[in-house]
């Protein structure tokens, strides 16, 4: 049985990309859920932080169920 090393680092090196930038989303859409609680509380609408953690989130979702179908597909 040979290993083929290369692919396996760029397996590595994908998966840890993707692992950073979803949570990466994942803290925006919670740092927009934060905003808009915090622009409620002052009197305001807190549009912006809605906007922003329902966009952090459906990415995520994205990504996520993107995963899904490439294991699903193979």
């Amino acid at each position: 049985m040979k290993v083929d090393w290369a692919a396996l680092g760029a397996v590595f090196g994908v998966s840890i990309v993707v692992v950073l930038g979803l949570v990466l989303l994942f803290s925006i859409g919670l740092r927009g859920v934060s905003a808009r609680e915090a622009a409620r509380e002052g009197g305001q609408s807190g549009v912006n932080g809605t906007i922003a953690a329902a966009i952090s989130f459906a990415a995520c979702a994205a990504v996520v169920l993107f995963g899904l179908y490439l294991i699903v597909a193979a």
